[in-house]
Parts: C-alpha cells; structure tokens; sequence
C-alpha cells in the first residue's frame, strides 16, 4: 500500500473555512503537512453579518495541533486579497478549495433581484474572483489544485433554490472549462457536489439527517483530488456519508433527420421521438458535439441516394477541390507586409521596401505566403470530408515557400488548394496542405505547403510520413557562420495581423488566456518573415531576386517585443538556419533553410550586425576580435565567458558574447552564449562603453556611478583590461 498523502511545502486556500465542510478540508489538510489559509467572513447563511471569530477558531485549532494557519475574513468578492494572504505569510499558493457559500431560498416567483443577484455574486463570481487570483501564480509555478463546490440541487434541480441551482450549475461549467486551459500548466481543476450537514442544508433537511451526514466524511475526496500524485481534472464528484460516486453526461444516439439541405419539420421530430430518446446504445460525452455533427454530416454526405460504401480518407482528400481564391494587391499591400516583418526607416536600404517610387522597390519574398493564406483558411474553416476539424486545436506546425519568380509590385494572383496528405502522429494529425499561385497570365508565381497540427485529432489509424512533405533539415553541428538580431516592436503582432491573419490569439489577451498564454504572441509567419530577411541581407546583400525557397519548422512562441537572434550557416546555397527567442533562448523556429538560386554570391562579413547599425560599440566588438584572434595567449590567462548588453535609450540594443573558456582561441559573437553560461554579465550605455574604452571615463567611476553595471563574477571583468587596452591603441 502507498504511504500518506502528504502535503509538506504546500499552501492551501479554503474558502467559507470556518465551519461545516470548508472546516473539516483545511483541518484535514493542515494534518498533512500543509499550510492553510482559513478564509471565512463571519456572516450568517444569508450573507448578512461579519464576524472573525469562526476563522480565528479554525486556525487556534490547527496551530494547537502543531500546523500551519493563518485567517482572513475577506469577502470573496475580494479574491485578490485571499490570495494576498497566502503569498505575504507562505510566499505561494498551490490549491485553492471554493466553498464559501450563502443561501436565499425563495420559491421561483418570490425571489428578488437582490437574492438572486447575492446568490450568484458569492457562490459562482466569488469562486471566479478568487481563482483567477490565483491563476497567474499557479501557471508560472506549473502546479495548480482548484475545486468547485457545486450541488446536486444544480444538477437535478430543486424546488425553492432556482438562484442557488443556476449558480452551482455554472460552477461545473467554469471547473469544465478551467481544466481545459490549465492542462498545459499541470493546474487540474475538478467539481464536486457533496451532501453534508452544515449550516446551510439545516433549511432543506431534517436535523436527524444533519447530524447524520458529517463533513468529516467527504473531507477524504477532497483531499485527495487535492494531492500532486491526483490525475483526474474536469470531473464531476457526488459524495456525502462516506460515499463517493464520479457522475457524468450520457447521450442518446438519436437520429440524423436532415435530408441534404432540406429543413426538418416538427413533425419528422415528433414521429422519430423514440429514436430521438432512446438511451440503448448511448455513449458517454467528454466534450460538446461539434465534432460529432461534423462527423455524422460527413458521413451523410459521403453516402450516394440510397445505400453505398463510404470513401476513405485518402478517396476523400484527393477528391477534396474547394475553389481557387483570387487576391488582389498594389504597392501598399507589399509595403504595409514588409513593416509587419520588421523593415524599418531605420535600416539603411529601407526604401527598396517601403517606397514604392524607388528605383529598386522590391516586394520581400515571404510575401508569398500572403495570398495562399487566404485559402488555406478558406479550408480550415469549411473542413475536410470524412475528417471534422475543431478550430480551436489548430497549430501552424510547418511552412514551405517557393519562388518561381519575383514577385510583381501589384497584381491579382490566383491561387488553388489541395489536400495532399494527413499524417497520423498520435497526438494529433499534421495535415498537408499545398497551394499553387498563379499571376493573371496563368504563370506560376509560387507554391506553398502548410503544414497544421489539430491536436488530439491522433490515432486514426493513417500515414506516419508523406512522399508530398517538404522536410525541414537540421543545421551543420558546428559554430554557425553569421548571427543577426532584431528586436521586434511590442505592436508587431498588431501591424502583422493587417496582412490577412485576423486570429485574436495575435490581439486580443483574453483570448490569448483561453489558449494558455499570458499575453497575445506573435505569428509564426511573422517570425518567419523576420528570419528571412535577416538570411537575405546577410547572404544576398538584401538582392530579393536571389531568393529560391524556404523551409522551417515553429517551435515555441514569441512574444511582441521580444528580440530575435537568427545563426545561420552556409552551404553552398543553402543557408541553414535556426531563430532565437534573446530573452529566454527558448528556439522559435527550428529544421530550416533557405535556398539561393544557383551562381547566388554568398559571401558574408566576419562579424554581423544586428538591426543597430548605429550603435558604436559594434566597432569595438570587432577590433576585440581581431585582437583575440592574434593573441593566442589569452584563453588561458582569461579562461572565462562574458555576455555583454549594450542598451541605447535606456533598452537593451544589442548583445555579445566573449568567449574565452570554450575555443582553443577565444572568440566574439553577437547574441547569448552557444555553450555553457555567462561567468560575468556586463551591462553599459553604447556611449558609455566608447567613453570607457578610449579613456574618457574611468572604469571605477563608472561602476560607482551605475553607467557600468556587472553580475555574475564580477572580479574577473579586470582580466578584460589587457583587450581592452589593445583596443584602445587602436582606436
């Protein structure tokens, strides 16, 4: 048998704690081990009244006992000040236990606005309040336990409590919903409905049952769906007595009564009532029936007249023609594109980009992905036959962009869509999708292959690869040849977005929350757009015409705002490269290339930029490389890495690495370290780093002033001195 549940190191927040069953969770979880907060306000069953002595009583109990308490007796509407309680006496907060509660019975016609209003502000928006209190703490810890108290009077119903049923029944919803959005973060989050005595079941119950029914006997289920070792989330729970039941929805099959698309009539639903409620051969729902009506739909319609076999997938997607979409375009189209992906006046050949009067304006080539999104959308949204497809899980996993040709200033180009393959890869399913763009005189322009994951839409038995992929590649395993870095503006994603990806992941927080992330992130596609343009300047000498395709992989999201770093590597004309997110390192964009056409000169300088040409310290980067470069005497003296942020403004505006422990003979790079981790961090302005380096400002000065910050070892930034000194005379 396994040892006790325990709960050492963890904080618990319970809510109406002061008596009844809030009462017996927080003793029971103070027992073993864990730190509670025992909130309760101290008013009467109607939510009259304030009084601390119900908490306070609570947590004597528990610190007699030798455990860990603490009261507060807000409200909780407050839900930031509950949570408040627990990280200014614990430091964090792990489960969060909504039980606080108050009653209004009325019968349906008598009951007031105010007790209606009442009831669903404490029970259903207090549990909201306080949960999301706590939400943002839980996520970045990556553990969160939450329970709902809900009410068979919620789920049956029950005569006199319509404001309290409709309240807990929108409890089961949230709980449903939350266990959903948590999952990515390790948060579970389930429902229960319990029958014990308490204050509040004395007005629908005998004092004999009360009595009967301790609190004591549902603590244990609760308990336990508050361990970490717990691995159920978005269920539903009845309990009381000592007993524990798990209930669920059941569906009938029913009857599909739709002809094509003929409307059905109230009396076909009268006369197939039977089939209509007939539980025989039901099945157990876990989620809505979206997906359901798809696939009965589908089915439908892949049947002929009367009676004949259904297709496969495969006779389906091949058979799959939606129509060709037409885009249209001018000047402004291409320019509005290359602001999304980050070309600025203040690069120095912005006006090949953005000024369409100039004499070598060029439209960038991942524009080519803009007029093909529009119809890989168009399918997404109609969905395939035979494979319903649920919106909400879609990832853009992979892309592939070739050129057959520049692309024209303005036009109109028609692009056509097929389906070439969906790839079974167990936790969900990579579907292919190929695009051909074609110009006004029917020539080819481009071509496209989308690449999108649906979650949990695995396990169907199909394909796991494609001849049709366009495989990503990985990177030569040596040092790469050139890096650049650009901060991308905290609006990207709101300028991106004007090019035709409208998904409010991108703009809107709240839906952004929905999807697991604390803020919008940026699209793959803008990322995409910035990483090639930083192989084309550094590779193609910004020549947009040497451009021949791309393929990449999207890794983990980025932020607006956040810096990208591309490394790449050279190959003939194939430039490798991979893209990184500067702030976390986490790699955006993994498994790619561009390829150059042939005869493509693709030479590069010795150290590259980033998207601060301006910046003075770049030229003395690389005069400390050429000094490390010729002294081979200073890895040993050194032996230590330095990471250097220049800022400009008061931001960060560029980064470098010295690296004299990992090669034989030092080197100097843009970006964070490639290997290991920064023995000192050097923080200073760009002018400040000039002014210290050609002896206008003394390095002690500028410490004590705060122009020169350090981290880390801080007594090994005097071994730079001898560089520095080089680079001085030089200077």
């Amino acid at each position: 048998m396994a040892g006790q549940l325990r709960f050492d190191g963890r904080v618990a927040l319970v809510t109406g704690a002061g008596n009844g069953l809030g009462k017996a969770y927080a003793l029971a979880l103070a027992e073993r081990g864990a730190a509670v907060v025992v909130n309760d306000l101290g008013g009467d069953i109607k939510g009259g009244g304030k009084s601390s002595k119900a908490a306070d009583t609570v947590v004597s109990e528990i610190r007699s006992k030798g455990g860990k308490a603490v009261a507060n007796y807000d409200s909780v509407e407050e839900g930031e000040k509950l949570v408040q309680t627990a990280l200014e006496n614990f430091g964090r907060i792990d489960i969060v236990i909504n039980n606080a509660g108050i009653l209004r019975d009325k019968s349906f016609p008598r009951i007031s606005d105010d007790d209606w209003d009442i009831i669903q502000r404490v029970h259903l928006r207090g549990s909201f309040l306080v949960t999301r209190a706590a939400w943002p703490h839980l996520r970045k810890q990556n553990y969160g336990r939450i329970i709902m108290t809900s009410s068979t009077s919620g789920l049956y119903g029950n005569f006199g409590q319509a404001n309290y049923a409709a309240a807990k029944m929108g409890l089961l919803g949230l709980s449903n919903t939350l266990s959903k959005e948590g999952e990515k973060n390790n948060i579970i989050c389930n429902t229960i409905a319990p029958v014990a005595g308490s204050r509040l079941t004395q007005t629908v119950m005998p004092q004999e049952l009360v009595d009967a029914l301790k609190p004591e006997y549902v603590a244990p289920l609760v308990v336990y769906l508050c361990h970490e070792s717990c691995p159920v989330s978005g269920k539903l729970f009845e309990l009381g007595a000592g007993w524990f039941s798990q209930t669920r929805f059941e569906r009938a099959k029913g009857a599909l009564l739709r002809e094509g698309n003929d409307f059905v009539k109230p009396e076909e639903v009268r006369d197939n009532w039977e089939k209509i409620t007939d539980f025989t051969n039901s099945d157990k729902p876990t989620t809505g029936n979206t997906e359901f009506l798809a696939t009965l739909l589908s089915s439908s319609k892949e049947e002929a007249p009367k009676q004949t076999e259904k297709r496969s997938l495969k006779e389906n997607i091949q058979s799959f023609q939606p129509p060709p979409v037409t885009f249209k375009y001018t000047e402004r189209e291409a320019i509005l594109y290359a602001l999304g992906v980050g070309v600025s006046t203040q690069q120095p050949d912005y006006l090949k980009f953005l000024f369409e009067l100039s004499e070598d304006f060029s439209v960038l080539p991942t524009f080519g992905v803009i007029p093909a999104f529009d119809t890989m959308m168009n399918s997404l949204h109609s969905g395939i036959p035979g494979f319903p497809i649920d919106p909400t899980r879609i990832l853009h996993g992979e892309q592939y962009l070739e050129l057959y040709k520049p692309f024209p200033k303005s036009g109109a180009l028609k692009s056509t869509l097929r389906v070439v393959d969906i790839l079974d890869k167990g936790s969900g399913a990579l579907i292919l999708y190929n695009v051909q763009t074609v110009d006004e005189k029917n020539e080819p322009v481009a071509f496209n292959q989308f690449g999108t994951f649906v979650t949990k839409a695995g396990n169907f038995g199909g394909p796991k690869s494609s001849p049709e992929a366009r495989l990503t590649a990985d990177p030569p395993s040596r040092p790469p040849d050139a890096t650049m870095s650009e901060k991308t503006s905290v609006d990207q994603a709101a300028l991106y977005r004007l090019s035709g990806d409208r998904n409010p992941l991108h703009i809107d927080p709240s839906f952004a929350a929905m999807g697991g992330f604390a803020q919008p992130i940026l699209h793959g596609l803008c990322s995409f757009g910035f990483a090639v343009r930083h192989v084309m300047k550094t590779f193609a000498d910004n020549d947009m015409t040497k451009f021949k395709a791309v393929k990449v992989r999207f890794s983990k999201p980025v932020l607006p705002g956040q810096t990208l770093q591309t490394e790449m590597w050279k190959e003939a004309n194939r430039i490798f490269f991979r893209t990184k997110v500067v702030e976390n390192g986490n790699v955006c964009i993994s498994g790619a290339y561009v390829d150059l056409k042939e005869g493509s000169n693709t030479s590069q300088k010795t150290v590259t930029k980033g998207n601060n040409d301006s910046l003075q310290s770049d030229a003395i980067f690389e005069e400390m490389a050429r000094q490390i470069k010729s002294r081979s005497d200073l890895t040993a003296k050194i032996s230590a890495i330095f990471f250097w942020n220049i800022t400009k403004n008061g931001k960060v505006a560029n980064t470098w690495t010295i690296d004299m422990k990992s090669p034989k003979a030092g080197e100097v790079y843009q970006g964070q370290p490639r290997t290991g981790k920064a023995d000192c961090t050097i923080t200073i302005a760009d002018e400040n780093f000039m002014s210290l380096v050609t002896g206008k400002l003394a390095p002690q000065q500028a410490f004590l002033s705060g122009k020169l910050k350090l981290s880390g070892n801080i007594m090994l930034a005097q071994k730079l001195g001898e560089i520095l000194n080089a680079v001085q005379a030089k200077l």
